[in-house]
């Protein structure tokens, strides 16, 4: 790992620490928690798709005719999250995009989907979507990491998405799903299996091999260059921030 990388992640370290011991790792403990929660949470579930499809198509070609695009490493790691993230399986062994995996885990324990994000299913560009989600009737906070997730995905350079995919999603998820699954598992309902399984499956990839390949491309696009490692950290820093924001918004829900 480059002294670039240990620079940034020990600047984000308190702001990753506070995700960490969040009171939302210990208030899930009734139905309408679990509800609340999960019906918020499932806007991150679905907008970090788009997050990975941005890298998708700067990383590797997805264009006619086809011809080798960047860096190999760089062009499978993105591949292969697109994989697991869009082509995953169930407990089943049926194949299933990781939102779906969610959706489902939400309609095994009859929690309805909220019609805002069913609202945002039906758009059909970033543009569109940007302009909707003020006017949709959630939290201010939830609605402030959405538009930054798509304004980021719109109008920040490659390394700083690249950051927010990396330092504020991939790098902390596994860490973060581990404290919430801890909990669940007090829950002894067959219901909830699902739930478990989607956030195990999470911890299980992105704590392995992804990580590290991250780590990777964050080193190959910014590279010696100072200016494009404190905007990358700038944009990680602005990401847990508005994930810390989210999780307030879920507990005060």
């Amino acid at each position: 790992m480059s002294t670039y990388i240990l620079q940034l992640k020990e600047k984000i370290q308190p702001l990753q620490g506070q995700l960490l011991n969040h009171p939302i790792n210990t208030y899930l403990n009734s139905f309408d928690d679990l509800k609340k929660f999960m019906q918020i949470h499932s806007f991150a579930v679905w907008d970090f798709m788009s997050l990975v499809k941005k890298l998708q198509i700067e990383f590797t070609c997805v264009s006619l005719p086809w011809k080798p695009v960047g860096n190999p490493q760089t062009r499978r790691l993105i591949n292969e999250i697109v994989f697991g993230e869009e082509s995953d399986v169930d407990q089943h062994g049926h194949p299933l995009s990781h939102f779906e995996l969610y959706v489902s885990a939400m309609r095994n324990l009859d929690i309805p989907v909220l019609p805002e994000l069913n609202q945002l299913l039906k758009t059909n560009s970033i543009g569109e979507l940007i302009e909707l989600i003020p006017d949709l009737n959630l939290d201010d906070r939830v609605k402030n990491f959405l538009i930054f997730t798509f304004e980021s995905i719109q109008n920040k350079a490659i390394h700083e998405i690249a950051a927010i995919f990396t330092f504020g999603r991939e790098d902390l998820i596994p860490a973060m799903f581990t404290k919430i699954v801890t909990q669940l598992k007090n829950d002894s309902s067959k219901s909830i299996n699902e739930l478990i399984y989607y956030l195990d499956r999470h911890i299980e990839v992105d704590g392995e091999s992804h990580s590290h390949l991250a780590y990777e491309m964050m080193e190959e696009l910014c590279g010696f260059d100072e200016k494009k490692w404190l905007e990358a950290q700038d944009a990680a820093i602005e990401s847990l921030k508005n994930r810390l924001n989210l999780w307030d918004a879920i507990i005060e829900a």
